[in-house]
């Protein structure tokens, strides 16, 4: 129906505008209508065997083993991956399976995945971090903006502004009284230069207008380890770490950085609800693809994790140690990653962050 239309419009668009030529009375030059018909019927027929080619794959997708390039063994993106791809093996009726490669700020498995057959049998799993790295490092050995695909968010998790449960500190806003009288002689930790716990900690400064003197760690379990020990005085921790230490009274929350509460623990005030109501940021997981795979296999991922991701159990297991799941499709997406990429380098480049 749509190709008889086409035509029709087509003629009428030619009876109007040409007209024919006619050489020594005897020979009639096309007037543009062959021309333009088969032009025309060539382009449309082309698009349409394209499209119909395309949405064949979707619907055939997947028909054999998914790899989920993910960070190191045991991070929160791996973690979220691996409950990912139980689901998606049942939903999907084809293994799907986590290939571990950590190192380089993510680097290495983004590029492993960049380098890859763009067919949607090889996607990635990462975090904030893969907002945080263009800003952070002078050079990258791939184009965060053009080489891969943003697909879908999977889930996100707050930090949490944490103090010894026996420091002077019991409220946000004594921590920043004390900041600005000591000239910033406080101590905060990280789990590294150029961290999403570092910029969660910097975006706290210049929000509320205190600098203090960082201690960059390893990892986030031993910068809880010595806030515990009383030698770091506060830390902007993943709220999943850790709300163990919190629920046994270890350490004292000053504040989670979610916008809003937690349904499942309301206890936990909120910055944004102490007088900075803008405040928002997270560590949020998502997944990616090589940039040329078909439009309608990414809107199918995206659909189908989507689904994975609402599956009750699922959603008991994250929302117990305060990871929210959140569902967007796959342009919502695209532009809360682009958000957030202008976030962070608005974060490094007050702060004077480089890590090389």
């Amino acid at each position: 129906m749509s190709f008889i239309l086409l035509i029709n419009a087509i003629k009428a668009i030619d009876n109007y505008l040409w007209r024919p030529i006619v050489i020594n009375s005897r020979l009639r030059l096309a007037s543009g209508k062959s021309v333009l018909y088969l032009f025309m019927c060539w382009t449309f027929c082309g698009v349409t065997h394209a499209q119909n080619k395309e949405q064949t794959i979707a619907v055939d997708y997947p028909n054999r083993t998914i790899k989920i390039v993910a960070p190191g063994a045991g991070s929160g993106t791996d973690i979220t991956a691996r409950v990912l791809a139980k689901y998606l093996t049942i939903l999907w009726k084809q293994p799907v399976i986590i290939e571990n490669k950590p190192g380089a700020g993510g680097s290495i498995g983004i590029n492993a995945v960049i380098n890859s057959p763009a067919d949607g049998y090889t996607l990635l799993a990462n975090s904030a971090t893969y907002a945080i790295n263009p800003a952070v490092y002078n050079k990258l050995p791939y184009d965060a903006v053009k080489s891969l695909a943003d697909i879908s968010m999977l889930t996100s998790t707050p930090y949490v502004l944490i103090t010894n449960a026996n420091s002077p500190y019991k409220t946000l806003s004594d921590l920043i009284q004390a900041s600005k009288k000591s000239s910033g002689a406080l101590t905060f930790g990280s789990a590294g230069v150029g961290s999403s716990t570092h910029l969660a900690a910097e975006y706290l400064h210049q929000t509320t207008g205190i600098t203090n003197t960082h201690i960059p760690y390893k990892s986030s379990p031993e910068v809880i380890q010595d806030v515990l020990a009383g030698r770091v005085d506060y830390f902007m921790a993943p709220f999943d770490t850790a709300l163990p230490y919190l629920k046994t009274g270890k350490l004292r929350s000053l504040g989670i950085t979610a916008k809003e509460k937690l349904s499942q623990f309301p206890q936990f005030i909120t910055i944004a609800e102490q007088g900075y109501p803008a405040f928002d940021i997270n560590f949020w997981v998502g997944i990616w693809a090589p940039i040329d795979v078909p439009q309608d296999i990414l809107r199918k991922i995206n659909q189908d994790m989507n689904k994975a991701m609402q599956d009750r159990e699922i959603k008991s297991t994250f929302e117990k140690s305060g990871v929210q799941i959140r569902e967007m499709n796959q342009p919502q997406f695209h532009q809360f990653v682009q958000s957030e990429m202008k976030k962070y380098s608005n974060i490094v480049k007050i702060a004077g962050i480089k890590v090389n």
